[in-house]
């Protein structure tokens, strides 16, 4: 067995699944030494530069004498007489030795044994991608040519949550085939996966010297990573030498349902500029309003999960617009303003800004700001609110704790000697003394 495998012999980490996939793999190695037919053509042997070898003479019984010669040489390899019956013995072979021999027994019988050198396999590269949230494909390639026909066996497994706090794996049952799609390509596909699991890649390499296992432990929403968005186009604005109007489509490998949105980035830059501006679009269309006027531009968009599982997609395919400096058109468009001025045309990239204009953005509302907008209204309500509620308490307990005169009526205040005394009808007459002394 190659290196690979006596590696996961020996280690702590190989599963039982790695266990029975190298078992299946020794199984292909012991069956193409003992019918080499099921690696190639009938009479193929295989040897690894540096290692001995021993060739067998085909269809002739063990220890029966042959001659071996090289073929198109007369020189004698080895004589019947050598007492190795059958069987040639090189000690260590190398680029030198590969091509064909030729066998042949005292009774005439001859047989012919192709010798082709190769190295055992090692561990795989492999690495996923899921395109949306219910299937994700793995592809991998081999880390070291071996110069030897090659197979691949491809499974995968669940894996669960054990423990109170969640802290240890287990594989769930299985294993499960992982398909080649299609059979023989160095890709297979898990469908109907999990969004919130993990996963466990087992990719065997098997070749006539050995087997090589790699397992990779993956989670879709690590992988997740959506195809670039489709139909772009970018389209003039009439009557705006400034704009450009761009929309797309979603990819059609993205199964839209509401719970599962992607969220877009565009990017855009005239043809003789090599830095790109970059917007973030609330949904599928957006419209540029600094395009430099009557030049080509470039726009591209890419896609990814609203909740930034995974990465951004690959940039879509570039979609090229320019502004149309032209008069407004008689019937304005869905969304521009009515009787709206054409905006002061630019200059290439002169420096001088064009006058504001005073009609509505033409551009779709952003949402964000409005919430922004009424959050601070509402917070300078509530705090109207409190201050208001704040001013009437503290006039309620001034009125309640104000000094009171004696027998409970106020002191008099300064508006006492505003009231004429002869107005007081029926108050009693007191004398000097007594008024002094009250």
């Amino acid at each position: 067995m190659g290196r690979g495998l006596r590696a996961c012999q020996m280690s702590s980490s190989c599963s039982g699944l790695s266990r029975v996939l190298v078992a299946v793999a020794a199984a292909l190695v012991s069956a193409s030494a003992a019918g080499p037919q099921a690696w190639g053509p009938t009479g193929v042997q295989y040897g690894q530069p540096g290692r001995p070898l021993t060739l067998h003479c085909p269809g002739v019984t063990a220890g029966v004498p042959v001659s071996w010669f090289r073929d198109g040489e007369p020189r004698l390899l080895q004589g019947p007489d050598s007492g190795l019956g059958h069987e040639l013995v090189l000690a260590q072979v190398d680029s030198a030795d590969e091509g064909t021999y030729i066998c042949q027994t005292l009774d005439g019988d001859k047989g012919v044994v192709t010798l082709k050198l190769g190295y055992p396999p090692a561990r795989p590269v492999v690495s996923c991608h899921a395109a949306d949230y219910e299937n994700f494909s793995c592809t991998w390639s081999p880390s070291q040519v071996s110069g030897l026909p090659t197979r691949y066996l491809t499974s995968y497994r669940k894996k669960t949550m054990l423990g109170a706090e969640g802290q240890r794996m287990n594989l769930s049952t299985g294993p499960w085939p992982c398909p080649q799609d299609p059979p023989g390509a160095a890709r297979c596909v898990v469908h109907g996966a999990e969004f919130w699991s993990q996963y466990r890649i087992n990719v065997t390499e098997v070749n006539p010297l050995g087997a090589s296992t790699r397992l990779l432990d993956v989670s879709l929403q690590s992988i997740l990573r959506p195809d670039p968005p489709q139909g772009l186009r970018v389209e003039s604005v009439p009557g705006y030498p400034r704009r450009l109007h761009a929309s797309w489509m979603y990819p059609a490998s993205w199964p839209r349902q509401p719970h599962f949105l992607l969220k877009f980035r565009l990017q855009y830059r005239p043809v003789k500029h090599p830095a790109w501006s970059t917007l973030e679009p609330t949904g599928l269309e957006e419209v540029i309003t600094d395009a430099v006027a009557g030049l080509p531009h470039v726009v591209r968009v890419s896609a990814r999960d609203f909740l930034d599982a995974g990465t951004w997609s690959a940039w879509s395919p570039e979609a090229w617009g320019t502004p149309n400096s032209g008069p407004p058109p008689r019937e304005v468009p869905a969304g521009l303003p009515l009787h709206s001025e054409p905006e002061e045309e630019v200059q290439g990239d002169s420096p001088t800004p064009s006058r504001p204009s005073l009609q509505p953005d033409p551009r779709p509302l952003d949402h964000r700001d409005l919430l922004e907008q009424v959050s601070v209204l509402a917070s300078l309500g509530i705090f109207s609110f409190l201050g208001l509620l704040a001013g009437a308490l503290a006039l309620g307990f001034w009125l309640k704790l104000r000094p009171r005169g004696k027998d409970g009526y106020p002191k008099p205040g300064f508006l006492a000697p505003m009231i004429p005394v002869d107005r007081l009808a029926g108050a009693p007459t007191l004398p000097r003394t007594q008024e002094v002394f009250s």
